[in-house]
């Protein structure tokens, strides 16, 4: 049956109504992109019809800017589902625990709306043992969960996934609160369970029935992805090789252990016939004895994450010279400015870097890696383009030669690791570093700002960074003036996330007109009011302004400001501690 004519009355959308609606929903369902599916139900009533009836995937950043029962009226046909909750300053331990994003009430509305649930990616959210087991009982096929920095789960809850899922292929775990109890859950998978393909339990700590992990990957014969934690020594490791011949990304356990002649030969000659990797990870307690038995497996490499193992500047030089295809690389701290030299002489096609702080806590730490690094980096890597980088040090010249060398950067996070920390040759702000960065790099979406900053850099941000959409603050600027230039200079503006600022009401008040169109406004540890957190909620009654104070908080003084825009209203589930105005 063909659909009606739109009532808008342009040329356009008379065309393209006088398709059938089977036609226009097929051809609607090829568009992956949430935001381009968002913008196509905009153009008419038909095109809205169409994409709604068409839709199996939805993607959610903020799991209180709707309610599930307002998803399941808008899209009746969803298989798959992404789900955001904390504000991602959770990760630093600034929202307090029992914040809320707790995913039972979604699963028990999905369980009546979306029986055919496949897949469900979660991060940052509440979940129990009996969240899990009522998934896993509730969705017979259900094929599909990831859980990411979520908490309040044990092991408990994935037992239950891996008794009552038949038809599971993907069970990836990372980086969540979970309580380890155990590794028995992986004698849960019956006997008769093949459909695996995607395994990743790297963030777990305890040990695990091993014989069951091996009977568990031989029998599922499309496994392509496997993580396992640092308990799995390398005599295991192999075993596993063996029955899985055909992995495409690898997470090793522990990379040490004392190897008889034979056994180090034996692996050695497993990963000479191991070519298909694209991508390795783990590598705990990584022993450079042990080390050159991965080099003939990393001619395929795209992605190694040494993010585990305190790998040396030799130790990775030597790596990297046996990986010419790598397009992304995480490492720690410890290879130091000599190891950076490395992949920007061995790694051309690099085009995402990630250094992390090995010992985060210890300002007395005598490793890490500073600006020349970097720069070594950006003059060999002229495709990068996603940086996070922490360094003990940084320079305005050298930021500026980065971008200069690296103009195609859409990500680029700089923590410099103590707060407040000036141009270290200069003694300058870094202000003129990041004016480079935006006045350089024209596709920017995320910027993460640190070192002394005063309000000139976000007057730069304002004036030049026209793509941003996430930016990231800490202990930066001198007054209203920065976030004031932030929010009246970038049109595409959808997160802002700031701490330890020295931004007031002025400040917070100024995005009364930006606010509806972002996805949400964190403030912590700055000069924000009550009074000026009620102005806000009267003058916007479509956000929802929640304040979290701490017991010790002057009553006048809002600590923790989140601003988020919803279509449901304040949440039902605030705690004690969360005001909601």
């Amino acid at each position: 049956m063909g659909s009606k004519r739109c009532k808008n009355p342009s040329n356009l959308h008379q065309k393209t109504s006088s398709f059938p609606d089977e036609v226009l929903e097929k051809v609607l369902g090829m568009l992956e992109s949430h935001k381009d599916r968002s913008s196509v139900s905009l153009v008419c009533k038909d095109w809205f019809n169409a994409e709604r009836w068409s839709r199996t995937h939805v993607f959610i950043g903020n799991c209180y800017s709707v309610t599930p029962e307002i998803v399941a009226r808008r899209f009746p046909k969803i298989k798959s589902v992404i789900l955001k909750g904390k504000p991602r300053f959770s990760d630093f331990n600034l929202v307090p625990e029992n914040w809320g994003a707790d995913i039972h009430p979604w699963l028990l509305c999905f369980a009546k709306a979306y029986p055919f649930l496949e897949e469900l990616r979660l991060k940052r959210m509440s979940v129990s043992d009996e969240s899990l087991e009522f998934l896993a009982m509730s969705f017979p096929n259900f094929k599909r969960i990831s859980l990411l920095s979520c908490d309040g789960f044990s092991t408990d809850g994935l037992a239950a996934i891996a008794t009552h899922c038949k038809n599971l292929v993907e069970l990836d775990i990372q980086e969540n609160g979970i309580d380890d109890r155990s590794g028995c859950w992986l004698s849960c998978f019956p006997e008769n369970f093949t459909s695996l393909e995607i395994l990743n339990f790297s963030n777990l700590h305890s040990e695990i029935s091993f014989p069951s992990l091996e009977r568990l990957v031989a029998r599922c014969k499309s496994l392509s992805v496997l993580k396992v934690n640092k308990n799995v020594n390398l005599e295991q490791l192999q075993r596993l090789l063996i029955r899985a011949p055909w992995l495409t990304q690898l997470g090793t356990g522990a990379f040490s252990q004392e190897l008889q002649p034979a056994q180090y030969a034996s692996l050695e000659n497993m990963f000479n016939n191991y070519r298909n990797l694209q991508t390795i990870s783990g590598l705990w307690e990584a022993n450079s004895l042990y080390l050159p038995v991965l080099y003939p497996a990393c001619s395929e490499l795209s992605f190694l994450n040494l993010s585990d193992a305190p790998l040396q500047c030799e130790e990775l030089a030597q790596l990297l010279d046996h990986c010419p295809n790598l397009r992304r690389l995480w490492v720690l701290d410890t290879v130091g400015d000599k190891g950076l030299e490395a992949v920007g002489s061995s790694c051309p096609l690099l085009e995402e870097l990630r250094v992390f702080p090995a010992s985060p806590y210890d300002a007395d730490i005598v490793h890490g890696v500073t600006e020349s690094g970097f720069v070594a980096v950006s003059y060999g890597c002229p495709k990068l383009h996603y940086v996070l980088y922490f360094c003990r040090e940084m320079t305005n010249a050298a930021v500026a030669t980065i971008v200069q060398n690296c103009p195609d950067f859409t990500h680029f996070r700089l923590c410099i690791m103590n707060p407040g920390q000036p141009d270290h040759l200069t003694n300058e702000p870094m202000d003129e570093a990041f004016g480079s960065v935006v006045k350089s790099c024209k596709k920017l979406r995320r910027l993460a700002l640190s070192g002394l900053l005063t309000d000139l850099t976000f007057e730069y941000i304002g004036k030049y960074a026209k793509n941003l959409e996430t930016l990231s603050v800490a202990f930066a600027g001198s007054s209203d003036l920065g976030m004031q230039c932030v929010l009246a200079g970038c049109p595409k503006l959808r997160r802002l996330e700031i701490r330890d600022c020295p931004f007031g009401n002025s400040a917070l008040l100024s995005g009364l007109e930006k606010y509806e169109n972002m996805r949400s406004l964190w403030m912590s540890a700055c000069n924000v009011t009550m009074n000026a957190c009620r102005l806000l909620a009267k003058e916007m009654p479509r956000l929802n302004v929640e304040v979290i104070n701490d017991e010790d908080a002057d009553d006048c003084q809002a600590n923790k400001v989140y601003v988020y825009r919803s279509v449901a209203g304040p949440r039902k589930d605030a705690p004690p501690f969360v005001l909601t105005l």
